[in-house]
């Protein structure tokens, strides 16, 4: 999702790299930045409309309970945090004109534009960031979340979910309406890219206040992205339309998003027919050289900073045997499953964090990923025999993933070469079930090995390596290492990216050893786009887009 560097905005160009300052640094860009660019010459369609394909009904439109991809995509639209992002994923102003960090890190202070305004007129002040805030740690939230400003240091976050100390400790602080202060416990160069993430925009506090868990009702939502909430059809469409009120509204170009929940194959058919404008492709259709051809030159494919895992609950039988953990690790073949099944520039891993993030670049795989296949898996079937599971008395339980034929090609593949590489010693069952009630299933912890996919939040290995640490929301595995912990810790205080990434890798080895999932890939992008639809070309590593930079050619 992002850049391999932090880096530092002038009016014209790029600075110097956040992680070499040792002095205070201010951030300012011109304000075009921030909007569609249509080139000179360009003549738009009378008719600034826009159909896009989602394979899930958003699970809820609250940005301080949100955790999933989907639906931090309506979050970016709707509300506008203190930062956002360009089509490379480099930090870019936002609700923030400018900011500045101390000589230490550990204070960051956020100047906000004042012509920034709520979608019915008010404006947006620095207070609303520290009621949103405060409301994600708080516990009476209970957000996925609550523990993301953990990872920026921030004062008093981890005392505060625990209820030990009131939201109002948390280590944010208007100066005055339009100056927000951070105070961190710890040097956090990369700080203000953390606030890019969805659980950290502002939310409007009267509105929220006055309607409960309703106010993301279309009838009731307050927003102050370049988007409103139009008409939402439960699993059939949500409808976005332009916003007068946002403070770049001149420079839109697009009146009206619609967003279709539809499968792969049945948004693929909307696209032939022109009902759609920008689709997920199949991997299966991708395969189909035919379809490569015709559709050349509208197919986006690139990497991405994103991990597809098979997560092992630990407090569960039989996941609470790292023998029966690391045999399946061992048994999988990644590369069936990016080169057969998928195809479409999946790296094969065995590691969580991918090493082309900014400061995993000394992360390496495990040595067993230089065995032959075939010794991995007689090392397989060794440990689950010393586990006690043999052909009659096999391994049994169940993989879950949420409803999605991509998912199922690969789930249906990696149970069949389980049962074939650990020669009948294990027997996999497969069960979906629909999004919202897969995230809460997760929740819950009522599963024991079940998908899990990680998209980056900003541009550092700490987005992969925070997920597991031991009081970490994502953590939902159970996962517990002490040593991880404070190699995690360490990392804050190194005094250079060389030696962060060592801790890092250091990290990401330590996670390994335990092996608490199978990870399989990292991830690649792969969609289609009508060629008269310009803004977006698929660049972003996290697969970030805003609809206020795209406009319909004629």
């Amino acid at each position: 999702m992002q850049n391999t560097e932090h880096i530092i905005w002038t009016k014209t160009k790029y600075l110097v790299k956040l992680s070499t300052l040792t002095t205070p640094i201010l951030f300012a860009l011109t304000p075009n930045a921030f909007a569609a660019k249509v080139p000179d010459g360009v003549i738009l369609a009378d008719k600034q409309e826009v159909r896009i394909q989602a394979t899930a009904e958003p699970a809820t439109l609250d940005p301080q309970k949100m955790e999933g991809v989907s639906e931090s995509y309506y979050a970016r639209q709707l509300l506008e945090g203190l930062v956002n992002t360009d089509d490379e994923d480099n930090i870019i102003p936002g609700v923030a004109e400018r900011w500045e960090s101390s000589a230490d890190n550990q204070t960051v202070t956020f100047y906000l534009r004042k012509n920034a305004k709520w979608s019915n007129g008010d404006p947006v002040t620095a207070h609303d960031f520290v009621y949103a805030w405060q409301r994600l740690v708080d516990p009476t939230t209970a957000s996925p979340y609550a523990t993301y400003l953990e990872f920026m240091k921030m004062e008093n976050v981890a005392d505060i979910v625990a209820g030990k100390k009131s939201p109002d400790t948390l280590g944010v602080k208007a100066v005055d309406d339009y100056t927000l202060q951070l105070t961190l416990t710890a040097p956090v160069p990369y700080a203000a890219e953390l606030t890019q993430h969805s659980s950290l925009y502002p939310v409007h506090k009267a509105t929220v206040e006055k309607y409960g868990d309703n106010w993301t009702r279309p009838e009731h939502f307050v927003g102050n992205g370049a988007y409103k909430l139009g008409e939402r059809i439960l699993n059939e469409k949500v409808d976005l339309e332009r916003s007068s009120t946002y403070w770049n509204n001149n420079e839109t170009v697009i009146n009206k998003a619609t967003i279709y929940i539809l499968n792969e194959n049945a948004a693929i058919a909307r696209f032939r027919t022109g009902e759609i404008d920008i689709a997920n492709i199949p991997s299966t259709l991708y395969k189909d050289p035919k379809f490569r051809k015709q559709f050349d030159s509208q197919i986006h494919n690139s990497r991405k900073l994103g991990t597809f895992t098979y997560e092992m609950n630990l407090a569960k039988a039989p996941f609470n045997d790292i023998r029966v953990r690391k045999a399946l690790d061992l048994a999988l073949e990644r590369e069936v499953i990016t080169d057969k099944v998928l195809g479409f520039g999946q790296t094969p891993t065995y590691r969580f964090t991918p090493s082309y993030i900014g400061g995993g670049e000394k992360i390496k795989q495990p040595e067993y990923a230089n065995w032959t296949q075939q010794q991995r898996n007689e090392e397989a079937k060794k440990l689950l025999k010393d586990a006690g599971y043999s052909k009659s008395n096999p391994l049994k339980t169940e993989l879950l993933y949420n409803t999605n034929e991509g998912l199922k090609n690969i789930a249906v593949a990696a149970t069949a070469m389980w049962k074939k590489n650990l020669d009948g010693m294990a027997d996999i069952t497969l069960r979906n079930i629909e999004w919202k009630t897969f995230l809460d299933t997760k929740q819950q912890k009522n599963y024991t090995l079940a998908f899990s996919a990680w998209i980056a939040d900003y541009n550092d290995a700490s987005t992969f390596l925070t997920y597991y640490l031991s009081n970490s929301e994502q953590n939902k595995i159970g996962f517990k290492s002490e040593k991880f912990d404070k190699l995690i810790n360490d990392s804050y205080y190194a005094k250079t990216p060389e030696e962060r990434a060592e801790i890092y890798a250091q990290a990401e080895d330590e996670l390994g050893k335990h092996h608490p999932f199978v990870a399989i890939y990292h991830y690649a992008g792969l969609f289609i786009k009508n060629p008269k639809l310009k803004g977006y070309e698929g660049k972003s590593p996290q697969g970030i887009y805003f609809l206020r930079d795209l406009y319909v050619e004629k």
